[in-house]
């Protein structure tokens, strides 16, 4: 069920171009040969350790007993080999005891090991994302003391937003943090929702916590950001006696069982000290750092979720027997493996465009966020595309990818909808995506209202000359032409609505984010659309040179590109016609009728 090796060269070396990222001084030590090894290293050990135990922690998730979390021991056994081969520090700078890669690459390795088993997984990426914001955003001596154990994978982190009566609402936490004489803080609170926020597979938790401090503004504006470990931290960096922080109960969840997720309580039982993490009230810019990686995070695991689903159904529809051809009236005549069904080679297309179309945009997001750090103006270019595609990155394939399983499940048929196969755990798996680190609504209303307005259109513009490059291009390749005018006609169509949007925003802001779903969702479509027809560009050229990938491969893309483009996009008009109408139906709504 892992992605193929390659499909995955196809889209890091002959598509990104990856290996050229060794230009950028702190990556120069990234050549092909190093990539290349590390995605080997990494699909041995998501197959032998990841995916190995998913199924059983799925039927066997974490117990609460005698005041511990108890988890089956396989998950420490993966991660400690996990650990042993660097992956903690993938794309931590050498300098501070990492491998220094590109996150184009790490992006990629956390796809494999979410493929494998995101469950299990999830320890590993939140610790990553939480030393990331250390490092971004800590003092010095925090970053002496915590980052050296959190690379090399002997503590684990955690994002410590949510509570009880405030989920995505951050404004509305009650968490509250006392200042004490010695400049650390009292915490008192609750925080719901905790992935990995109790077990004893690591020496230390650090947890990353949203709090208010007495007599800070109100709203979001009084929010600071602590670091507040499972166990106190001394000066040299030693993990001591036990924190405050007690586990209040286990949340009991749809899928992703082998990971931990919990109430936390602070402040409960004992005092629980945390350490201010950058300037008071500034908490939220900070955890922003850990948020926006977390999102671009996310959109990769439902990507390899529904591509674990797709791959599983194509090998299913391979192997199943059954029914015969239209027209074979012979009864006794064997029956066909239901591939042959075009039915079914209609729903496998739809799944591939789909994961592989996902798994496209969000590595070329990760590609951006490599070339933001080489410096110019291109850096910022490169920056402002981040910024706009976030969201889209996050939210496109929760929705998508979770459809693709939901397709591998109909492929399956009835056995689908069993534990005897993997596709019906792997769709409870994904629907987490489209609720966690910022629900999908409010990923239209960021993409909208804070990318697409606020800046004066700068990043549609940017973006829009990118997709213009493409289409130039794909005028000229006799088989790609046609998709080409029939994105060219739907991207156009984007601009209009915008300006729509913005007219309205500046009488009524609430009017023109009240269908900004609409807009988010359509606009999904049409950058994947155009990430397909450059797949598509690239797997022409090499069609024409007899080389690269198996030609199967190859023409796979173009035809999943002719697919997606014609069959997937123009079904997207009726919604932005609606939203460009500006309609106050669901906006004007009585709550009563409901």
């Amino acid at each position: 069920m892992l992605p193929p090796r390659d499909d995955l060269h196809f889209l890091l070396f002959d598509w990104l171009h990856a290996e050229n990222l060794s230009v950028i001084p702190e990556f120069a030590h990234a050549d092909t040969e190093t990539m290349q090894a590390m995605l080997d290293a990494a699909l041995i050990l998501a197959e032998t350790e990841f995916l190995a135990h998913a199924a059983k922690s799925d039927a066997n998730p974490p117990q609460f007993k005698d005041g511990r979390v108890q988890l089956m021991p396989e998950i420490a056994q993966a991660l400690a080999a996990y650990r042993d081969s660097g992956f903690f520090g993938m794309g931590t700078p050498t300098a501070e005891g990492g491998l220094g890669l590109p996150y184009t690459l790490v992006a990629t390795l956390g796809g494999i090991f979410s493929c494998a088993n995101v469950a299990t997984n999830g320890y590993a990426f939140l610790t990553k994302a939480a030393a990331n914001l250390i490092r971004e955003v800590g003092s010095e001596d925090q970053k002496r003391r915590y980052l050296p154990p959190m690379v090399e994978g002997r503590w684990y982190g955690t994002m410590c937003l949510s509570e009880p009566q405030a989920g995505s609402s951050l404004a509305d936490i009650r968490t509250i943090a006392e200042p004490l004489p010695d400049g650390r803080y009292a915490l008192r609170g609750n925080k719901m929702w905790i992935s990995s926020g109790d077990h004893e597979i690591s020496e230390n938790i650090v947890h990353l916590v949203l709090a208010k401090i007495p007599g800070g503004p109100a709203g979001s504006k009084g929010i600071s950001l602590f670091i507040v470990p499972r166990r106190h931290v001394d000066a040299d960096g030693n993990a001591t006696a036990r924190n405050g922080v007690t586990l209040l109960g286990l949340n009991h969840k749809l899928g992703t069982h082998g990971q931990v997720n919990c109430l936390l309580g602070f402040g409960e039982n004992e005092v629980c000290i945390g350490e201010l993490v950058g300037a008071p009230h500034d908490g939220l810019r900070g955890m922003f750092v850990m948020m926006n990686e977390a999102r671009i995070g996310v959109g990769i695991g439902a990507t390899m979720g529904g591509y674990a689903g797709y791959r599983a159904a194509l090998a299913y529809a391979k192997d199943r027997r059954q029914g015969r051809a239209v027209g074979e009236r012979d009864p006794s005549s064997p029956m066909i493996p239901i591939i042959a069904h075009a039915d079914v080679r209609r729903m496998l297309l739809r799944a591939k465009s789909y994961v592989e179309g996902g798994l496209a945009l969000c590595l070329y997001a990760a590609r951006l966020v490599d070339e933001a750090k080489s410096g110019g103006a291109a850096a910022a270019e490169s920056q402002a595309l981040v910024d706009l595609l976030t969201p889209i990155v996050k939210a496109w394939p929760s929705d998508y990818a979770l459809e693709a399983n939901s397709i591998a499940i109909q492929v399956h048929g009835g056995a689908g909808y069993t534990r005897d196969f993997p596709v019906e755990r792997l769709w409870r798996e994904n629907r987490i995506n489209a609720i966690h680190e910022g629900t999908n609504g409010i990923q239209a209303m960021d993409l909208l209202g804070r990318k697409l307005l606020a800046d004066g259109g700068r990043a549609f513009a940017l973006l829009s000359a990118r997709v213009e490059s493409t289409l130039a291009a794909a005028r000229n390749n006799g088989v790609l032409a046609p998709l080409a005018e029939v994105l060219a006609m739907r991207w156009a169509k984007f601009a209009s609505a915008i300006h729509a949007a913005g007219a309205a925003a500046r009488t009524d802001m609430d009017l023109a984010l009240a269908n900004a779903y609409l807009m988010l969702d359509a606009m999904g479509h049409a950058v994947v659309a155009w990430l397909w027809l450059d797949q598509a560009l690239t797997a022409s050229r090499l069609q024409a040179e007899a080389r690269g990938p198996h030609l199967a491969l190859l023409q796979g893309k173009i035809a999943a590109a002719q697919y997606f483009i014609t069959w997937e996009l123009p079904a997207k008009d009726a919604q932005l016609e609606r939203f460009t109408a500006l309609d106050p139906l669901c906006r004007d709504l009585d709550p009563h009728v409901l």
